[in-house]
Formats: structure tokens, sequence, C-alpha cells
């Protein structure tokens, strides 16, 4: 039974930049020769657990992809990458790993498969949208415009453009709002299991959790997802909520 309405997270749930520990791997094993007596996968899964760190505060992470401390993402990137290969002894490869991990990553962003047909779907069968994503105003409408997603929805909200965003309460609160429905006639789809699982989940919004790399649930996490999709095509199965 499908929702009077969906709200969709952006990055990681339509739109992906590919398994970010499998770039640093395909990254490491290109600088293999240059990192001494460090093991590529080695290298790849410390980086990974750093970036996860630093991502995992939602202050510093707040303020990094808003530039409120006059940092950019990718400058973050940087520091978090250097910091690590100071650590390991091989602070001139830093740039360079980060340029082409950040060029990697740039080459396989898309939709995820069924990303398009599954929108398309959904508002065939007259299920109202909203896109609401946090970021920067520009980095984020710039994705919207390149993916042409405008028509798709009957509602955007970028955390630049309105000043708040997931997981405060007034992101879920105004996108209901604009689609006029209330908590329990809708369902919030995301890959964060904080933003798009337990925020939501508190309102009385039915959350279902995207894990398109099939990791799992954390063991340290506490959050239950009413519901786990690996291919957005899922939601479309005529299955009642649990």
């Amino acid at each position: 039974m499908l929702p009077r309405a969906i709200l969709f997270d952006l990055d990681d749930t339509l739109i992906t930049e590919g398994d970010r520990l499998l770039a640093l791997q395909d990254v490491a094993g290109e600088f293999a020769a240059e990192l001494g007596p460090h093991a590529a996968d080695h290298v790849a899964g410390a980086l990974d657990e750093a970036l996860q760190a630093f991502w995992s505060d939602p202050e510093r992470a707040r303020a990094a992809r808003l530039s409120l401390g006059g940092s950019s993402i990718a400058e973050v990137r940087l520091a978090v990458i250097s910091a690590a290969f100071e650590k390991w002894g091989v602070p001139s490869l830093a740039v360079r790993f980060c340029q082409r991990f950040a060029a990697v990553r740039a080459e396989r962003h898309g939709f995820f498969p069924g990303a398009l047909e599954t929108l398309g779907a959904l508002r065939a069968e007259g299920v109202c949208l909203a896109l609401v994503t946090n970021g920067a105003a520009d980095m984020q409408r710039a994705k919207i415009e390149r993916y042409q997603l405008s028509g798709l929805f009957d509602h955007i909200q970028i955390e630049g453009e309105y000043g708040f965003g997931k997981p405060d309460r007034r992101a879920y609160d105004h996108a209901l709002s604009s689609l006029g429905v209330r908590p329990q006639e809708a369902w919030m789809v995301g890959d964060n299991l904080e933003w798009e699982v337990v925020a939501p989940q508190r309102l009385g919004i039915y959350a279902v959790w995207h894990d398109p790399f099939g990791r799992g649930l954390p063991a340290a996490s506490d959050a239950r997802p009413d519901r786990i999709i690996r291919h957005l095509l899922e939601l479309l199965k005529r299955t009642a909520p649990a």
C-alpha cells in the first residue's frame, strides 16, 4: 500500500558517487607503490573510518556542508586525508590522493538504478513527492538542475535555502505542510539512519532506510527502520507497512 506522500533524500538515495570505501580502495591501489609499508586496503579502510568519524559529528558536518567555518567540503576532505597521511609519514601524497579520489567519485556520479522509474511510477500513482536535502544551496540546486529533478517533485527543500535541515523537526514539518499531509500519511526514504529513520519516526513518519550497498545496520546502532530496501524499485511492491 502506497502512502499519500513520500519525502526523499537526495545524496546516496536518488543519486550516488558510488561506494566510498570501494573508491578509496581503488585509489589506494593506484598509489600502492608509494604507500611504503602501508597496505592499500589498510589505508582505504582507515581513511573511510576517518571520513565517517568526521561526518558523524552533527555540528561539525553541518558547518562543513554549509561552509559555515569558511572551509568547503573539498577542503574538509583534504584536511582529514592529510592528517592520516601525515601520521603515516607520507604527507606529500595527500593532495594527489585527494584529487584522484574526488575524480573517481565524480566519474561514478549518477542516478541509482531504478531511481527515475520509481519516481515516475509513484507520480503516476498519485503519490505526492518532496525532495528534502541537506547541504549548501548552490551545490544542491546545481545537482537538481543537472539531473532535471524539479519537474518530478511537488516540493523541493534545500537546507541552505530554508535555513534548517534534517534532523531538525522543522525540516519534516515544513515538507509535510507543503504537501498537505499528516505524518501518518507519509514515508521518509533515505540512507542516513538519524536523518531519515530516527528523527522522522519520532514524528510518526514511516521510515524506509535505503541500504544500496548492502552494508546492513551498524552493530552499535539503535535505529530500527520500518523497512529496509536495497533498490528503489522495491518501494513499488504492494506490501503493507508492518
